[in-house]
């Protein structure tokens, strides 16, 4: 049984910065990608950023150079720093992985298994 825990978020000023993170169980996050979608209230869900299983990574162009993906497989983490944020970053943040898939595409349907969401306010 899989299950993603995703905490970390919370309110804070524009310029703050907050650190998601995402402890996984039945789940091994050296295998397959596991990425950052947000969704914001009236909008589609948007992918943040991915991390590979090999370690590469992409990003949405908004957050690139503001945000950092990482996973430390070890505690089956994966972290999502993020600094600079703007008021636009407000959303529910959800933790995502696959069991299949190893790429570095920004696309829910690429991910099997979702966490319950931490919500990041930025104002």
């Amino acid at each position: 049984h899989v299950q993603l825990v995703e905490s970390g978020g919370g309110s804070v000023q524009a310029g703050g910065s907050l650190r998601l993170s995402c402890v996984a169980s039945g789940y091994a996050t050296s295998r397959y990608s596991m990425g950052w979608f947000r969704q914001a209230p009236g909008k589609g869900r948007e992918g943040v950023a991915v991390i590979a299983s090999d370690g590469r990574t992409m990003y949405t162009d908004s957050v690139k150079g503001r945000f950092t993906i990482s996973k430390d497989n070890a505690k089956n983490t994966l972290y999502l720093q993020m600094n600079s944020l703007y008021p636009e970053d407000s959303a529910m943040y959800y933790c995502a992985a696959s069991t299949s898939y190893s790429g570095l595409g920004l696309i829910d349907w690429r991910y099997n298994y979702w966490g319950q969401g931490t919500q990041v306010t930025v104002s």
